[in-house]
């Protein structure tokens, strides 16, 4: 049976870098699935724009190629692909040019004429961030952005390379669009277990009580990478762990755990949440900073049987770069729910593991009535929130071995979404179109979050720039980062968790 789409208005799609990565590996790949899965509305169109010269049916397959290898369905069925691509078109258009903006404008009134309605538009800036103001400046000179119910624009992070210029950005953007227009994309958000941690929390009403100083000791949230920085040199060594992925991916998700109950799911009930959060955490003084950030750079390793190169000697990165390839932070939360609860954060490049997770570690119990002897294996409980490479969610609880002998061991409470459920989730870009069309901005966000992460990492920046590492490179490929990194949690009786090999969860 066919589905319901739930867009039913007609949308004009313009993606602005239409010949780039970002469009042939995400864009296209999870506007194709949701085609297929019966969400796209019943009349739409996707208009690629770039200054290459192709017409339509190179267009066409130049994006084939990448939903074939790109796509999570893997190669496209031909006749559903030529299905699908008769709603693509290729434009040819220079950023900084006034016409190409003219004629967004006739093909907008071609396709309002031909559907006898008037289109949702959506304006997708797969480009630098360097292009957004110029972009967000020419739409507004051709009356582009008039529309508030029916014309979007989505940013690309990095929003912003610091405070001052995430405001000016935010400023200039809000002069011409509504905030109920704008879409600070974070694709993490999009990802089903960081969806279902807000189900998790907010649906079970066992969790509530003890989700809170009383009962949690502490809280861990890892992106680790074995990547370098392959081609994007250039763009890293001008941002660094701290912009590309604390200041964004890792802080919603601090958000997502630490965040109050909203009163509804309402789009700005739930970044209020947020926003509340970030304006509660601890700010930073030079000592804080002493003690509670370390930084990293990858120097040469071996990885997978394979010699790779340290970050200085990576292409477009200075060879004497003070740029981290590697962060960990302790925050606290200043409110009555988290006071005094640390929440132990890092990412880096060249690591052991490809990994996204979060541990949350409750307090031992009260009063041990067993024997010393029967804890072996003694630890304490944990929920494990595996975002990638597996996606679930983990309680560890103490039990009975089997056996005559009282020994108490870890064991794991499982949900684990490819065993219950089979099907393939959606891409998080899935996810994230489809509620861009709809005008849910639930995932995406707001201007003044963006803000407040940037105020509070500020100081972080600041120091760390102005104070020129002498120890870099301070670790190997394929380690788990810089000794100090172990230090910072080591000194409050912590390790850091890490995944298990043979699904073995352990410390």
């Amino acid at each position: 049976m066919a589905k319901t789409p739930l867009v039913t208005d007609g949308t004009v799609f313009f993606i602005f870098g239409g010949t780039g990565d970002l469009t042939s590996r995400k864009l296209i790949p999870a506007l194709y699935n949701l085609y297929l899965d019966g969400w796209m509305p019943p009349r739409f169109a996707i208009i690629g724009l770039g200054r290459t010269s192709l017409n339509n049916d190179q267009y066409r397959d130049q994006l084939a190629k990448g939903v074939n290898q790109f796509s999570r369905r893997g190669k496209a069925d031909a006749g559903q692909w030529k299905a699908f691509a008769e709603h693509i078109e290729y434009q040819v258009s220079e950023i900084s040019s006034l016409d190409a903006y003219a004629l967004q404008a006739e093909t907008i009134q071609r396709y309002r004429s031909e559907w006898k309605e008037d289109p949702i538009v959506i304006y997708y800036l797969a480009v630098a961030p360097r292009f957004f103001t110029t972009i967000a400046q020419n739409l507004a000179r051709q009356g582009l952005a008039r529309e508030l119910k029916k014309s979007r624009i989505v940013i690309e992070k990095p929003f912003g390379h610091d405070l001052d210029s995430a405001r000016a950005l935010n400023k200039l953007l809000c002069s011409i669009f509504e905030e109920n227009q704008i879409y600070r994309i974070d694709h993490y958000l999009g990802k089903e277990t960081v969806q279902n941690l807000l189900a998790f929390r907010f649906a079970n009403s066992v969790l509530e009580p003890i989700w809170n100083r009383n009962y949690i000791d502490h809280v861990q949230i890892s992106v680790t990478e074995q990547l370098g920085v392959e081609d994007r040199g250039g763009y890293y060594d001008e941002a660094g762990a701290l912009r590309d992925m604390i200041q964004n991916h890792l802080l919603q998700l601090l958000c997502l755990v630490a965040m109050e109950p909203p009163v509804s799911f309402q789009a700005d009930e739930i970044r209020n949440r947020k926003v509340d959060v970030l304006r509660a955490m601890r700010k930073f003084d030079a000592e804080a900073i002493k003690k509670g950030a370390v930084r990293g750079q990858y120097g040469r390793g071996w990885l997978e049987g394979k010699e790779v190169p340290a970050y200085r000697e990576e292409k477009g990165v200075n060879p004497s770069s003070n740029t981290e390839t590697f962060a960990a932070i302790k925050f606290f939360i200043d409110n009555w729910r988290w006071q005094d609860v640390p929440f132990y954060v890092r990412t880096g490049k060249r690591l052991h593991q490809s990994a996204s997770v979060i541990s949350i570690q409750f307090r031992d119990v009260p009063h041990l009535i067993f024997p010393t002897e029967t804890l072996e294996s003694w630890q304490q409980n944990r929920l494990i929130i595996s975002i990638q490479p597996e996606m679930s969610i983990r309680l560890q609880v103490q039990a009975k071995r089997p056996g005559l002998e009282m020994m108490l061991n870890p064991v794991d409470m499982i949900f684990d979404y490819h065993g219950t459920y089979p099907d393939q989730s959606p891409e998080a870009y899935e996810t994230l179109l489809l509620d861009t069309m709809l005008g849910d901005q639930t995932l995406f966000m707001r201007g003044d979050q963006v803000e407040v992460a940037w105020e509070l990492l500020m100081p972080i920046l600041n120091a760390w720039e102005r104070k020129k590492s002498l120890n870099f490179p301070n670790y190997t490929a394929d380690s788990w980062g810089p000794e100090i990194a172990e230090a910072l949690i080591a000194r409050d009786g912590f390790h850091w968790f890490t995944l298990p090999v043979n699904n073995r969860y352990g410390g």
